[in-house]
């Protein structure tokens, strides 16, 4: 005996409401595994605390105090014309050593290489880089910036009158995203440093 069309009907409904928490959990792991894919793939290779104490033995009468700085919008400003784009913090905590003539700073910034942000340690002493290093890598492929010799570069570099860096840095085949965000954040701790090292 043929089943009726309202039954036909109300079965496929059924299915279809049966189906839907399988596909709500695999939608679910999907995001999930893709999440936790790039949480695996980020390469730590030095933590805020292992940075501070390589640029504490740089500067070993320093004494460092915690303070914050507010992006406000002239600020935002001139980091946009670094970044192409506003540092996307409302505010960022820095240290910064009690010597008022020449001080230290230090600063962890984040820019996105191709695809995903790297992490890095700066610190800038007279407007200068003192030290820059990788500390949290997760792109697929430019990992070479890591490398100390290639750091080595930025070491007592500068901004020219135009806010570019003022000592030309060799590239690498392969990693010309990562080297551009590690020049624009060289760039922005000097700006920044700038702009705290005459605050009380």
């Amino acid at each position: 005996m043929p089943i009726p069309a309202t039954i036909k009907i109300n079965t496929r409904k059924n299915c279809r409401r049966k189906n839907m928490p399988a596909l709500f959990g695999a939608l679910f792991l999907m995001t999930f595994s893709i999440f936790f894919s790039s949480f695996l793939s980020a390469k730590v290779y030095m933590t805020n605390e292992q940075f501070f104490e390589q640029v504490s033995k740089q500067n070993p009468s320093a004494k460092f105090k915690t303070k914050t700085i507010w992006l406000k919008k002239t600020i935002q400003s001139k980091i946009t014309n670094i970044l192409d784009h506003k540092y996307p913090k409302l505010r960022l905590r820095y240290k910064i050593s009690k010597n008022n003539d020449s001080p230290t700073s230090i600063w962890y910034l984040d820019e996105i290489g191709k695809e995903r942000p790297i992490t890095f340690g700066v610190s800038v002493k007279d407007d200068r880089i003192q030290a820059i290093r990788v500390l949290e890598f997760r792109e697929s492929r430019g990992y070479e910036i890591n490398i100390p010799s290639f750091a080595s570069q930025f070491e007592n570099i500068g901004v020219d009158e135009k806010k570019n860096l003022d000592k030309n840095i060799d590239g690498i085949t392969g990693a010309t995203m990562s080297v551009s965000a590690m020049k624009k954040v060289a760039r922005l701790a000097i700006l920044l440093h700038h702009s705290v090292k005459e605050i009380p």
